[in-house]
This record gives C-alpha cells, sequence and structure tokens, in this order.
C-alpha cells in the first residue's frame, strides 16, 4: 500500500505488526499460519496480538497527529508495562534493552523496539496514515517530520482531491 521504504532498525518489527491488517480489505495476516509465523505467534495468542497492534496503531496515528475519539495512547502504555526487560551491556559497554524471559515474546520484542525507538529519536517518526480507510504504519523520513499519508500518490492525493472538492462545493464556484 505505502511506496514508502520500511521503517529503520527494530522499528520494522512494529510497523510490520501494525501493518498486518489492511483496513481497506480488511484482510488480516494475524489470522493465517504465515502470518503468525512471521511474528512467532502461537493461534491462542492471536487476540493479544491483535490488542497491541491496535494500541501501536493508535500510537502511531498520535504521532501524526491524529485522535480518533474513544482511542488512546493509555492503552498502549497498559500492554507495555507488562513486558518484561532487562539491561544488558555488551563487551564494548553498549548497553541495549532485551526482554527479560520468552525472547520469542512479541510483547517483549516491541517493548524493546519501542525504547531503542524511543533512545535513539526515532520513535515519533513512526506514523499511521491519516486516511481512515487505510491507516497504514509508515516511517516518515521528511526533514521536518510532517509527512500524514502512507503514500503521496495514493492516499495524499485522495485527500487534496476531496478538499479541492469540497472549496467548490462550499464556494460554489466550477472547475475551469
Amino acid at each position: 500500500m505505502n511506496d514508502r521504504p520500511p521503517a529503520p532498525g527494530a522499528l520494522a518489527l512494529v510497523q510490520s505488526l501494525v501493518n498486518s491488517l489492511d483496513i481497506e480489505t480488511g484482510a488480516d495476516r494475524l489470522g493465517t499460519a504465515e502470518g503468525r509465523a512471521a511474528f512467532g505467534l502461537a493461534e491462542r495468542e492471536v487476540p493479544a496480538a491483535r490488542a497491541l497492534r491496535e494500541a501501536l496503531r493508535t500510537a502511531c496515528l498520535a504521532h501524526a497527529g491524529v485522535h480518533p475519539r474513544g482511542r488512546s495512547t493509555a492503552a498502549l502504555d497498559g500492554l507495555l508495562a507488562e513486558a518484561p526487560l532487562r539491561v544488558t551491556v555488551d563487551p564494548a559497554g553498549k548497553a541495549a534493552l532485551l526482554p527479560a524471559a520468552a525472547p520469542d515474546a512479541l510483547l517483549s520484542r516491541v517493548a524493546a523496539a519501542i525504547a531503542e525507538a524511543s533512545a535513539d529519536g526515532t520513535w515519533h517518526r513512526l506514523k499511521a496514515c491519516e486516511a481512515d480507510d487505510c491507516q497504514w504504519a509508515f516511517y516518515d523520513r521528511s526533514p521536518a517530520g510532517r509527512g500524514r499519508w502512507c503514500s503521496m500518490s495514493v492516499c495524499g492525493a485522495r485527500a487534496k482531491m476531496r478538499a479541492y472538492r469540497a472549496r467548490l462545493t462550499d464556494g460554489g464556484a466550477t472547475p475551469h
């Protein structure tokens, strides 16, 4: 859906999880064996992964300045509070956050990715497209960090066309 390159580093996991649901078509990769395998999930873990996905989507929308009614980042905050992490130090002295137990647990891997991205200043650039029928996660590489759509040629063009038509309707003008 989006024509942008993937998010850098560990944020690619978060982006991939958010994008495991195509809102426009309703296709949910977590509903397939291949999709679950991509995230190391058992079928019984899918409801929790879906809740995490939507909480992440809400945070990505907030990064884009969109705050859907009835949704808040408090859900993600609550989920992340349950993610056991530990600080490790490598032989060169570099510190990192890693899952404390069950390193394959999706919640802990996501929490570690968010912590890493927060530390390096990239977390706020993972956004969700503001188009209601899209909300695809994208990494905003624009210099000002003001990207609003996953694809300027698709969602951006649609939004600009809707705004143009609304101005014509509101102003009573006709296109030339």
